[in-house]
């Protein structure tokens, strides 16, 4: 992978908390690679760091309370509620820091042009929806 040099050290970055450099690194990063080809990237506001992308198509993703248990349970080996702690302590951080960094509300479907339920229909599922968005996303155009 090529790194970029966002400049984090010039003056104007100084001052600045190590959480911001690394969030203007991740930023330039998503935007970058967005630029040279298509890619998926899961978090880290880049809805945010693409909105003026045309070809941007942003995803929120979620799932029932205890199908989210299941899968950190199954993933991380550990019981109910240890899952369940997990699962809160996860989403609480990542409502956080997209709130904070993209002035927006994380799960806010008005922030997203497709909103998912995977315990509705499955990963397969949500895929395939992903895909045919896109799709007709793309004939929309023309």
């Amino acid at each position: 992978m090529d790194t970029y040099n966002v400049g984090l050290t010039s003056s104007g970055y100084m001052d600045m908390p190590i959480n911001h450099k690394i969030f203007l690194a991740q930023f330039d990063t998503i935007k970058k690679l967005a630029e040279e080809e298509s890619c998926v990237i899961v978090g880290r506001c880049a809805d945010y760091a693409l909105a003026d992308d045309p070809n941007l198509v942003s995803v929120f993703i979620t799932a029932d309370d205890k199908d989210k248990i299941q899968s950190l349970k199954e993933l991380y080996q550990i019981d109910d509620a240890k899952a369940k702690e997990v699962m809160v302590k996860t989403d609480k951080k990542r409502s956080s820091y997209y709130n904070y960094y993209s002035n927006k509300k994380w799960g806010d479907v008005r922030s997203y042009d497709l909103c998912i339920n995977r315990s509705a229909i499955g990963v397969d599922g949500a895929v395939d929806m992903i895909l045919k968005y896109i799709e007709v996303k793309g004939k929309g155009k023309n």
